[in-house]
C-alpha cells in the first residue's frame, strides 16, 4: 500500500506520528464508452449551452444558481481566500462510547499506520480505546479540506472513519410510518422465532459479489472464443500543425520560390551582362528569405547587420572566453 497523508494523532499531552493508508478499493470491472463500429473512444466535449463555444479549462469558473434564479461565480481568487486546512495533525477531540456512533455517518476508511519510534503510544492509545469500550471523535484536513472523522480499533490496527456532516443525513419523511398498526401477540412471537432460527455470527468473506464475478466469467468467455481484437490507437488530433512544421513549410517554400526566380532569369536573354544582373538579384532575394525565416525561428543572425561584423563578434566572443 502506498501512504496519502502523513501526519501525527495528538491527544493531550501525547504526539502519535502516523501514515495513513486507504482502507478500502474498488473491485468493480471498469467499462470505457467505444464506437460499436470501429472500436474508438469516445470523448466529451465542453461546450457552453449559451454561445455553443468549446471552453478550455482555463476559462471555466464555479458557479452557484440561487433558488431565485441568480448566478454566483466564483474564480481562483475567490476560492483562495476561503479558511483552508493545511495541517498534518489529527486533534482528538474528546472520547465516546462507541454505542453512541451512528453508522450512518461513516464515510471513508483509512489505516494508520504508527512511524517506528511511535509503535508505544500507538499500542497505548489502542489498548486504551478497547479497555474503556471509547471512540475518539477527531478533526482531521485531508485534501485541505477539515472534517470529523472517528478513531477506533479493528484488529491491532487504529482506523480512522471519516463522518458525513449530521445535516447531510436525510429524514424518512414517509406518512404511512405514523399510521398505527396492531400487531398481535402470536404474529409478533412467531416473527421472532423466525429471527432467532436464521440467526448466525457476520462473516463477510462469506459473501462475494456475484454479478462482478458473472462479468468477469462473460468477458473471459468472449475472448476465449475470439470474439476480441486490438483496440485502436488514438490518431493525433490536428490543431493545425505545430510550429516547427509551420517553419520547415516556409523554409521549402522560400527555396522552391528562390529556385523557381533563378529558373526563369536563366531561360531569359542568355548568357552576357544582362543575364547576370538577373541572377544576382534572386540569389540575394532567396539568402534574404532564408535568413528571415532562421531569425523567425531563433536559429539565425539579424539580417539588417552585415554577415562580416557579425562573424567578427562571433570570434570575438571566442577570445574573451
Amino acid at each position: 500500500m502506498r501512504a496519502i497523508w502523513s501526519g501525527a494523532v495528538s491527544f493531550g499531552l501525547v504526539s502519535v506520528p502516523i501514515k495513513v493508508y486507504s482502507a478500502t478499493s474498488n473491485h468493480d470491472v471498469r467499462f470505457h464508452q467505444v464506437h460499436g463500429e470501429d472500436g474508438g473512444r469516445i470523448r466529451y466535449k465542453r461546450t457552453c449551452e449559451v454561445c455553443g463555444e468549446e471552453v478550455t479549462y482555463a476559462d471555466i469558473v464555479k458557479g452557484f444558481e440561487t433558488p431565485d434564479g441568480e448566478l454566483i461565480t466564483l474564480d481562483d481568487s475567490d476560492l483562495a481566500s476561503l479558511p483552508v486546512k493545511t495541517g498534518h495533525e489529527i486533534d482528538v477531540i474528546e472520547f465516546v462510547p462507541n454505542d453512541q456512533i451512528d453508522p450512518m455517518l461513516f464515510d471513508k476508511s483509512y489505516y494508520l499506520e504508527p512511524e517506528t519510534k511511535a509503535a508505544k503510544p500507538y499500542a497505548l492509545l489502542r489498548e486504551a480505546l478497547e479497555e474503556t469500550d471509547r471512540t475518539a471523535v477527531v478533526k482531521v484536513a485531508l485534501r485541505q479540506r477539515e472534517t470529523l472523522a472517528l478513531l477506533r480499533v479493528r484488529g491491532k490496527a487504529i482506523v480512522l472513519q471519516t463522518l458525513i456532516w449530521q445535516d447531510e443525513i436525510r429524514e424518512p419523511e414517509f406518512d404511512i410510518l405514523d399510521n398505527e398498526v396492531d400487531l398481535k401477540p402470536q404474529e409478533l412471537k412467531m416473527a421472532s422465532s423466525l429471527v432467532e432460527s436464521m440467526g448466525a455470527d457476520f462473516d463477510p468473506s462469506e459473501f462475494h459479489d456475484e454479478y462482478r464475478d458473472a462479468m468477469a466469467d462473460l468477458i473471459e468467455a468472449k475472448k476465449s472464443d475470439g470474439d476480441a481484437r486490438p483496440a485502436p490507437a488514438a490518431e493525433a488530433a490536428d490543431d493545425g500543425g505545430d510550429s516547427m512544421s509551420d517553419l520547415l513549410s516556409a523554409l521549402q517554400a522560400s527555396v522552391d520560390a528562390a529556385r523557381s526566380t533563378k529558373s526563369d532569369s536563366g531561360s531569359g536573354s542568355g548568357s552576357g551582362s544582362g543575364s547576370a544582373e538577373k541572377k544576382t538579384p534572386a540569389r540575394r532575394s532567396s539568402s534574404r528569405t532564408k535568413k528571415t525565416e532562421e531569425n523567425d525561428a531563433g536559429t539565425g543572425t539579424d539580417d539588417a547587420k552585415p554577415a562580416k561584423p557579425a562573424t567578427t563578434r562571433r570570434r570575438s566572443t571566442k577570445k574573451t572566453a
